[in-house]
């Protein structure tokens, strides 16, 4: 006699081997909203789900590692936590991974436990669906019905206010025509007989005021060409539009990039260099699509994709292939701040030496206002400006200024023994300032600091 009961706990074990291998296969036991946190913070710089960046495309990577190549989740295991030790093993389709992404070595993870791996693999198999985007049509309607009542209230008021000035228009004109009526009596003939007739007349009867009149009109002249020539070479908010759409809002705002990433030289040198594409291309080789919150107003993610682009084409870039074409094109940049010839001006004596001085006088001058990068205090808060605008004078004028105000750092250990003669006779001179130096009195007003 068959035995049922046997047949069926067998059955029941078989389907359970099944289903657990299944899911193990296509990665369905992961948390897909934990993978995607996973998978933007560890592997966005090298991989995207539905195109090559660095690295292959990883969507469906589970089910398409199965078909194709007859291995399972264990392998990718291995891979994502020590690919260097499976090709060194000799895994035949580990070293045809390495050979047909250019030898690019992948940087291992092996701080990632098992369920983050199987979690990142379900969110490759499966990812969530990206929340709906809000409707601004909709909101608009919304507003304009709202605003419906505030508008016809303004109408009524705007209506009301043109009566009434057609009303004391009519009123004027009344008035006039009486005036007219009156000119033209007796009375107002015989004043007319005695009144000046010629500019002459005019001139030799109020000449004192006419040459006060003239002397008033030559120095106002006098004044306003003399301002002209003094404001001739500041372009204080000059900000022209360049070749490539740069955001620094989304640089150095959103993505907290520091200034000397790509102005390395404002550190080390005179000139704070306009960074080479290069530059741009240690980042957005593998960025090849904006995908960040922040849109400035009148712009979408298409207009920045099509700026990334630009750089492509510039450096020469092939996405799809990953590779350089040796076909380059010149970025012809807009240059905004250039000091003129007969000056003087080293950024690294400021930002190295000069550094937590500037940052303490600007935060003491403008308490509401306050920096914490030491480039702001000359170009303004740069990480707000979608379009970089000059944003002081940077005349003589305003340097001097600075020169005079700012306090020297005297907890800088060189600062501290260099000038500590000087900092004990100026406490001495002027004991209420506490001996403070300032950069003046190191020589910031000699004229060869700058000119020479």
């Amino acid at each position: 006699m068959i035995s049922w009961r046997k047949h069926y706990k067998k059955g029941l074990i078989a389907i359970g081997l099944l289903l657990s291998t299944s899911a193990s296969i296509y990665g369905q036991d992961g948390d897909p909203k934990n993978g995607e946190k996973l998978f933007k913070a560890n592997c966005t710089a090298c991989h995207a789900l539905d195109k090559q960046v660095v690295g292959p495309a990883l969507k469906g990577v589970v089910a398409r590692l199965k078909t194709e190549q007859g291995l399972d989740t264990d392998w990718l295991h291995k891979w994502i936590k020590d690919n260097v030790a499976l090709r060194a093993s000799g895994d035949k389709y580990a070293n045809e991974v390495f050979e047909k992404n250019n030898k690019t070595v992948m940087q291992q993870f092996p701080n990632l436990s098992d369920k983050d791996i199987d979690d990142i693999l379900a969110y490759t198999t499966n990812p969530p669906e990206p929340a709906p985007p809000v409707d601004d049509k909709k909101t608009s309607t919304v507003d304009t019905a709202n605003a419906a009542p505030a508008n016809n209230t303004t109408s009524s008021i705007v209506i009301i206010s043109l009566i009434a000035i057609a009303g004391l228009l009519v009123w004027i004109l009344v008035k006039l025509r009486q005036l007219v009526k009156l000119g033209q009596s007796e009375d107002l003939a015989g004043l007319n007989e005695t009144r000046v007739k010629s500019f002459s007349e005019i001139y030799e009867k109020y000449h004192f005021i006419g040459k006060g009149a003239l002397a008033i009109l030559a120095i106002l002249a006098t004044y306003g060409i003399w301002n002209w020539i003094m404001w001739i070479g500041v372009y204080k908010g000059y900000k022209p539009e360049q070749p490539i759409y740069f955001s620094h809002k989304i640089h150095a705002g959103e993505n907290k990039i520091d200034c000397q990433l790509c102005h390395s030289s404002a550190k080390y040198g005179k000139v704070s260099e306009i960074p080479s594409m290069n530059v741009c291309m240690n980042c957005h080789r593998s960025i090849s699509e904006y995908n960040g919150k922040y849109i400035e107003p009148g712009k979408d993610k298409a207009f920045y994709d099509g700026e990334i682009q630009k750089i492509y084409a510039a450096t020469g870039w092939d996405s799809e292939k990953q590779q350089y074409t040796g076909k380059t094109t010149p970025v012809e940049w807009t240059r905004i701040h250039n000091m003129p010839d007969f000056v003087y001006f080293n950024h690294s004596q400021h930002v190295v030496a000069g550094e937590q001085a500037i940052i303490n006088s600007f935060n003491k001058k403008n308490p509401d206002n306050k920096i914490d990068v030491v480039c702001k205090a000359c170009h303004g808060k740069i990480d707000t400006m979608n379009v970089v605008q000059m944003a002081n004078d940077f005349t003589m004028g305003w340097c001097i200024e600075c020169h005079r105000t700012t306090e020297i750092d005297m907890n800088n250990g060189y600062n501290k023994e260099y000038f500590k003669n000087l900092h004990e006779k100026l406490k001495k001179q002027y004991p209420k300032d506490g001996g403070k130096i300032t950069v003046d009195a190191i020589g910031g007003l000699e004229c060869g600091k700058c000119h020479y």
